[in-house]
């Protein structure tokens, strides 16, 4: 018995392939990926890593999103969040029309605490509150910074375009997530803030990752460290910069570069060691326990799992650390617990990810693989098990 139907990552490869007129060996050829895992992929033998996901979809000519199912729609429909998006993409299109003359802003403080605050709910995982209460406050914020420009009236805008970003991302619509980032950079440039210029960076780069595009996205992280050197010195400076090296260290070690991995990692602890946890800075959780989450990362990204699963189980949450990164590192530890064949261990971090940040869990890629390829190495399956698979819902 399955908790899950079978239109699954390896369903969608397959029909996307003999939408194509190739042959398994073809495909393989195409990307790389070796034949023999392809074949499991699709029959739903062996979960899709995110490295093979993106061979595939470059290979197949789709968006990574194609192949994973994303934004899935029939989850979100349930928990009432897709209709939450619309009002968010008609916040992000007024960007440059001036102040609206219905719309009389508060005080900038105002805005700015309530903008404060959806950063702080984001992260706790309140994904569907975030989302109700963010376009309404850029219409406002909008209008604000048009009626009196200035730094802090566009850096107060840049902030909840990435807000968007953030709640975009984490529900899978990512066209969106890509809008709001264009939509930070345009106003952090008439803020003239080289730190976001620095972190639109860093997040742009995380969607060259995400689709597979490793050398652009390699490309966004240099030119992201370059503009960060053009603001002055500050611990705010070197978080951004530090958080950058994380996210390259990922980048590489997905692109299958362990030297170069290694070298952004031993960059991001060195920064760590002057900053110390820096939780609250722009809200990006920097410091030495971030850097040993993205260590279990990148050993997982180079197919290092037992490594990562070690090195996982011996990293220790700080208990203010944010609930959306706390259950993303749940996620990644799952996830190399399961290919170590650790799965007990495996869906007691997947159980772990979802206490933390419920929200977040039930749209997390990396979950609903990691629950696959559980599924698919589990002949029986105990009821707590199948009750998870009903929970994430009818596609994974």
């Amino acid at each position: 018995m399955h908790a899950l139907p079978h239109d699954h990552t390896g369903t969608r490869i397959k029909r996307l392939r003999l939408e194509r007129h190739l042959t398994q060996r073809a495909l393989a050829d195409l990307s790389t990926v070796p034949y023999s895992t392809l074949t499991k992929v699709e029959q739903g033998v062996t979960a899709a890593t995110p490295y093979v996901i993106g061979c595939l979809a470059r290979a197949l000519r789709v968006d990574v999103a194609t192949v994973t199912g994303q934004p899935y729609v029939t989850e979100l429909r349930a928990d009432e969040l897709d209709v939450l998006i619309r009002p968010i993409r008609e916040a992000l299109d007024v960007y440059d029309l001036g102040a609206d003359p219905e719309v009389t802003p508060r005080a900038h403080q105002l805005l700015a605490d309530d903008a404060e605050a959806l950063l702080v709910a984001v992260r706790a995982g309140e994904i569907k509150q975030v989302a109700g209460q963010l376009p309404a406050l850029m219409q406002e914020s909008t209008t604000a910074a048009h009626l009196a420009p200035g730094r802090d009236g566009w850096l107060l805008l840049a902030s909840l375009y990435r807000t968007a970003y953030d709640v975009a991302s984490k529900l899978g619509y990512f066209d969106l997530a890509a809008l709001a980032l264009a939509r930070m950079d345009w106003a952090a440039e008439r803020g003239s803030d080289a730190v976001f210029g620095g972190m639109y960076r860093y997040m742009r780069a995380l969607t060259y990752l995400r689709d597979g595009e490793y050398r652009t996205g390699e490309r966004l992280v240099a030119l992201g460290l370059r503009t960060l050197e053009q603001a002055d010195p500050s611990r705010e400076r070197e978080v951004v910069t530090g958080q950058l090296h994380l996210g390259a260290a990922v980048m590489a070690g997905r692109s299958k570069n362990a030297g170069l991995a290694e070298g952004h990692l031993v960059e991001a602890e060195r920064i760590a060691g002057t900053t110390g946890e820096a939780v609250t800075v722009h809200h990006l959780a920097f410091g030495p326990t971030n850097v040993k989450v993205h260590r279990v990362s990148v050993l997982a990204e180079l197919d290092e799992y037992g490594e990562a699963a070690q090195t996982g189980r011996g990293v220790s949450v700080p208990a203010d650390w944010p609930k959306s990164r706390r259950s993303h590192h749940y996620a990644e530890l799952a996830r190399a617990q399961m290919w170590t064949g650790d799965f007990d261990a495996s869906f007691q971090n997947l159980l772990r990810a979802r206490k933390a940040a419920p929200q977040q869990a039930r749209y997390h890629q990396t979950v609903r693989e990691t629950y696959a390829g559980l599924e698919a190495a589990r002949r029986r399956l105990p009821d707590s098990f199948l009750s998870y698979g009903s929970w994430l819902g009818a596609s994974h």
